[in-house]
């Protein structure tokens, strides 16, 4: 999207109603898919249901007025198509309720346009109330959070010099947006992220002089809260296994003033520790915020509901664990493991931490925190710390 979207000279409405209608269609695709079938029976090609798709989001979702959706939505299609699509969006612009009322009867993983898989899985996990809840949360339009980045500005400038952009009551190291702050990223005084991912800079609790390993760094939100509760004293050793993902988190750290960061590219599946990074080792502090299957983040993830397969909760949590296993053998006696993921999963999560404590009888635990969309009306997040007896 932000390819195509610097390609194309849009205005800024025009920019946010693609993204409107881009993210809109997926977080609604069931749902619409089955209104295409209460409109026509007959077989539809891929292309001509892509277009539906947009025209009716536009229609029962938007309001858009009839004559401009159906108008624009018509034009998009080739000739041959044209009828088809005029015929059914004024068909559906007649039956407006009756396609609503029917879509309302439907089961919840078609109102909501989840995978039938996922809704089970939350149901059992959190109950069929929260499983509820969590898939309208997941289908309503993200806000925009930031940490204010004190190693540049404080807080109380910062407020004054934004005052659109109120603190949380609960976390004032974070703001709500409700504009991009392109000016205020721009010089580095803050970083967009959702108050969940704190949960695991805080455990880890980081001290000015110390040495920490951020084990899955990219892009480097953590990074740089961390490298804050430093006081950007010490060393932070930040990894990442893809050098694309490596040159954004180096120039996110460079933006934010971080001055004690030193990168490498690893991957930690591979069972080989450099010497540059044993070399300063042993850590105090070790952070394995691993790659998840992203179900605390899909609100923010559009895709991520039509990616997963059953199989995904299978494999994540073996390749979490070879991370985990393979970092925890840099942490120092007496020192900090906080393994984080933003993943509701308990194969992920409970269960992985409980398999690393098996394998590591030195290994303590401390403290577990969690973040619940549908109970604390945040990004999905899960946290805990470990502490090594030696």
């Amino acid at each position: 999207m932000s390819r195509l979207f610097a390609e194309a000279e849009l205005t800024v409405s025009n920019r946010a109603f693609a993204l409107e209608l881009f993210y809109g269609v997926l977080r609604n695709l069931l749902l619409l898919d089955f209104w295409i079938r209460c409109l026509r029976a007959s077989r539809i090609d891929a292309g001509l249901r892509d277009l539906l798709r947009l025209g009716l989001y536009q229609l029962l979702f938007l309001k858009t007025a009839e004559h401009a959706a159906v108008y624009e939505t018509v034009e998009l299609a080739p000739k041959r198509q044209r009828a088809v699509i005029n015929g059914v969006l004024r068909a559906a612009a007649r039956q407006q309720d009756e396609l609503r009322r029917r879509g309302n009867a439907q089961p919840l993983f078609v109102r909501t346009s989840h995978p039938q898989f996922l809704i089970a899985r939350w149901q059992q996990h959190f109950g069929a109330e929260a499983a509820k809840e969590l898939c309208r949360w997941n289908n309503a339009p993200p806000p925009i959070y930031g940490r204010i980045n004190r190693l540049k500005i404080d807080r109380d400038n910062f407020l004054r010099k934004y005052p659109g952009s109120p603190a949380l009551v609960h976390n004032p190291e974070f703001v709500e947006f409700h504009a991009w702050p392109t000016d205020a990223l721009n010089l580095g005084r803050c970083y967009i992220q959702d108050p969940s991912t704190a949960i695991a800079c805080e455990l880890l609790d980081p001290q000015p002089g110390e040495k920490i390993l951020d084990a899955c760094a990219a892009p480097g939100g953590k990074t740089g809260y961390i490298a804050q509760l430093m006081q950007n004293r010490g060393v932070i050793v930040t990894c990442d296994r893809d050098p694309e993902r490596l040159r954004v988190l180096e120039s996110n750290v460079t933006q934010l003033g971080i001055q004690i960061i030193r990168s490498f590219r690893l991957d930690w599946t591979q069972g080989r520790i450099p010497k540059e990074i044993a070399s300063i080792g042993p850590f105090d502090r070790i952070l394995v915020d691993a790659p998840c299957t992203n179900t605390g983040v899909m609100r923010r993830r559009v895709d991520v509901r039509w990616r997963l397969r059953p199989k995904d909760f299978l494999r994540m949590p073996k390749q979490q664990f070879e991370i985990a296993r393979a970092a925890i053998r840099l942490l120092k006696p007496g020192g900090v493991f906080v393994y984080s993921t933003c993943s509701l999963e308990p194969e992920e999560n409970e269960e992985l931490i409980g398999r690393l404590l098996n394998e590591f009888p030195g290994m303590r635990p401390a403290r577990e925190e969690s973040c619940l969309p549908f109970r604390d009306h945040f990004d999905g997040a899960s946290a805990a710390r470990l502490t090594n007896t030696g």
